[in-house]
């Protein structure tokens, strides 16, 4: 006998008021929303038994329950399920219900944000609000855009990952103050965010003291922490204001080397790091080296290595993926820094949808002390985000004239963010392409495409003689949105084939190309452009996050486009491939 799942009258009314959000996030007939709310309320000021209307056919007598309704009502109640229920759930992106829960943002707004933005999820949406998306869109604005980041950050409390942007600032904070106490010898971050990964769940740090309690206390008292979950003289956990987790991991000064290599390096890592040191007759743990029963005495992670017979692992590498190897035969590269960097592509004004006038941006990166900028607003078919017409185009190229005049030995090469259409060519014709120093190639629509497709349109794109080079490759949104289907290593051996840039893009909610990718990149001879996408002026400081992931991707400044001088870039982008 099959049991009936319990309904109550409660749990109807509560399907009749998500019937109702369902419908106004799909776009339906606001009337048809408003029956639903209607019938809702109705039930809930009802003083007769629902179920015993249910069953002698008289719920149509209550005011508010039509015919369509009451069919609904009496299915939910006699099978314990709603058919109509379910497909609009599933009809309905997930996120648009998480949605709901930023103040201030109704359903009418996410089906705004959905038709006109093809917004889809809590990330998408706060990406958008980054780049002043929503300034400009009917019935949003500027005040609007604020008051959804400010309700998504509130969202992100208890989040279980985070962007590594994110919790860096919040883990130096922590640092700073430590480094700042008299009970600490050495401290220092470890874990996931010492080796720069794009995502991280918690905050590791070790530090060494002669006075573990008092350090302890010192910690627990700091006015990030929100809550302490463990505290001991070796170990504290505490969760911040924020909602990140985070542990202090207090050692002696000879055992704090050892301790920071072991919180460090990924498991795989350190599981290759033992098996070295097991083959060398050697035993390594968090607290020491030995050979037999005597104690090695190590005064740093340098120090380790040696005695393993490697030179120095940077920690972004610790990942076992070929480092251990490079390390002993002495070929680990020089990993690129972000003073290496000259310059910087990739860059979006009021032309389009950036914040700032040119000579901003300008301003500000000479500012950063930079030798030159890639000016490269959103081409026409990004209509959404003020894409440029071939009247803007020749107004733009005038004033970057004007500019280079006014502020040189600084340059502004002239770019465009050409989207790549659906059947792989770029937008504008090529005589208007001939225009451009240099013309990054992007996808910022018709994601669904399946691998085949996909793989073959940016393969065009980048096989057309006016690509410079490709911009985040993946379209990922780290925590957000999934990387559309791609065969990324066919892209890069076609970008390789064709002497195409691609770019990894700094923007902490992209970080894309992924730091795997690039280490494919660099074996096939690609070119990288570390590029902070930015649409304000503070938004070119996410070069800083760009730089770490390019260190993770074995990337060296021979690697990087935009670690050429002026004159350097002004020699390559002259010559055509």
């Amino acid at each position: 006998m099959i049991s009936i799942p319990a309904v109550t009258k409660e749990s109807v009314i509560k399907i009749l008021e998500e019937i109702a959000v369902l419908l106004e996030l799909s776009g339906e007939n606001p009337f048809k929303s408003r029956a639903y709310q209607n019938a809702a309320r109705n039930l809930e000021k009802l003083d007769k038994d629902l179920l015993s209307l249910v069953a002698e056919n008289k719920l149509a007598e209550v005011e508010g329950i039509g015919e369509a309704i009451n069919k609904k009502v009496t299915e939910l109640v006699q099978t314990g399920k709603l058919e109509y229920y379910e497909a609009l759930k599933a009809a309905i992106p997930q996120g648009h219900l998480e949605m709901l829960k930023i103040p201030g943002l109704g359903p009418k707004k996410i089906h705004a944000l959905f038709t006109q933005l093809g917004i889809k999820t809590i990330g998408e949406l706060e990406y958008a609000c980054h780049e002043n998306r929503l300034v400009e869109l009917k019935g949003f604005g500027k005040k609007t855009q604020d008051n959804i980041l400010a309700g998504i950050e509130k969202l992100k409390l208890y989040k279980e990952r985070r962007l590594y942007a994110e919790v860096e600032v919040s883990a130096q904070i922590l640092l700073n103050s430590l480094q700042e106490n008299e009970n600490v010898i050495r401290v220092s971050i470890a874990g996931s965010l010492r080796r720069c990964t794009e995502t991280v769940k918690d905050i590791d740090i070790v530090a060494s003291s002669a006075n573990p309690a008092a350090l302890a206390d010192y910690f627990t008292g700091l006015p990030l922490i929100a809550a302490v979950s463990g505290k001991g003289t070796t170990k504290v956990s505490v969760t911040l204001q924020s909602g990140i987790n985070a542990d202090l991991r207090i050692v002696h000064d000879a055992e704090f080397p050892h301790a920071l290599l072991h919180f460090t390096g990924s498991k795989e890592h350190n599981t290759a790091l033992r098996g070295r040191a097991k083959n060398m007759g050697l035993k390594i743990n968090e607290y020491g080296l030995w050979k037999a029963e005597k104690n090695i005495v190590c005064r740093s992670e340098e120090e380790i290595f040696f005695h393993l017979g490697l030179k120095f692992i940077p920690p972004e590498l610790r990942e076992d993926m070929g480092e251990i190897a490079a390390a002993e035969k002495g070929s680990l590269p020089v990993l690129v820094e972000e003073k290496d960097i000259r310059g910087l592509f990739h860059i979006h004004t009021n032309f389009s949808d950036g914040a700032e006038s040119l000579e901003g941006m300008v301003q500000a990166a000479k500012k950063m002390g930079y030798q030159y900028i890639g000016i490269s607003d959103h081409s026409q078919s990004a209509y959404y985000a003020g894409g440029l017409k071939k009247e803007d185009i020749e107004k733009q190229h005038k004033l970057i004239a004007e500019l280079n005049k006014k502020h040189t030995p600084f340059y502004i090469f002239r770019g465009i963010e050409s989207d790549i259409l659906p059947d792989g060519n770029l937008d504008y014709d090529d005589k208007i392409l001939a225009g451009f120093d240099f013309v990054i190639a992007a996808i910022h629509g018709n994601f669904n495409m399946s691998e085949t497709e996909m793989t073959g349109r940016i393969k065009n794109a980048l096989q057309n003689p006016y690509t410079t080079m490709l911009a985040h490759p993946t379209g990922r949104l780290l925590l957000a949105r999934e990387p559309y289907l791609v065969n990324i290593m066919e892209i890069i051996d076609t970008a390789a084939q064709y002497g195409k840039i691609i770019e990894l893009n700094a923007n902490p909610h992209r970080l894309d190309l992924d730091w795997r990718n690039c280490i494919y990149a660099k074996k096939k001879g690609v070119k990288i452009s570390i590029n902070p996408d930015a649409h304000h002026a503070a938004g070119l400081a996410d070069i800083n996050w760009g730089v770490k992931i390019a260190r993770k991707g074995w990337l060296e400044k021979t690697d990087c486009i935009n670690c050429l001088s002026r004159e350097e870039v002004k020699e390559y982008l002259s010559r055509k491939f």
